[in-house]
């Protein structure tokens, strides 16, 4: 499934409208590179999960923020920062991704094989100026049903899939 977001606005609220259908435990994978709305994405979740999305920061720093106030735990990590897979592992990250919030992590392609057996992918790119092009693919059977409900109804967002011939 693939949406074209116009606007920080419209990727906003393509995050919230995810998060309406997400549940504990629950792993989402961003892919993208700098400045492609990762973390604006994020920010609609944590909206959609009730957290303000003001409190919303990238954790590039710190590398995992925690995030208690809303309908779920949100953990969000983001291991730009991280360049070797032990490193990244070292952060205990298991202990969050299988617990009873939602996870998301940026740039999960630092995660290489290291990566859950299934989750939400996530792949930002840029289409033109602020237009984002925002493609999701189920990886295992939990994360295609998921995404099959994220589409539910299909008029929510302008929507190509790829079977229908988007590229």
């Amino acid at each position: 499934m693939e949406i074209i977001s116009k606007s920080a606005r419209d990727t906003l609220e393509i995050g919230r409208r995810i998060s309406k259908r997400l549940r504990k435990g629950d792993i989402i994978c961003l892919f993208g590179e700098l400045g492609s709305g990762k973390t604006v994405l994020v920010k609609g979740i944590a909206k959609g999960l009730g957290i303000e999305k003001n409190n919303i920061v990238s954790p590039s720093f710190v590398l995992m923020r925690l995030y208690i106030q809303g309908r779920l735990p949100l953990y969000h990590f983001d291991l730009y920062r991280l360049k070797k897979t032990k490193d990244i592992l070292a952060l205990g990250l298991e202990e969050y991704i299988y617990g009873d919030g939602i996870t998301v992590i940026e740039w999960a392609d630092r995660l290489k094989n290291s990566l859950p057996k299934e989750f939400l992918k996530i792949n930002l790119s840029f289409k033109a100026d602020s237009q984002r092009r925002i493609s999701f693919t189920g990886v295992g059977a939990h994360y295609k049903q998921l995404l099959g409900k994220i589409n539910e109804p299909r008029t929510l967002f302008k929507v190509r899939d790829k079977e229908e011939g988007a590229g």
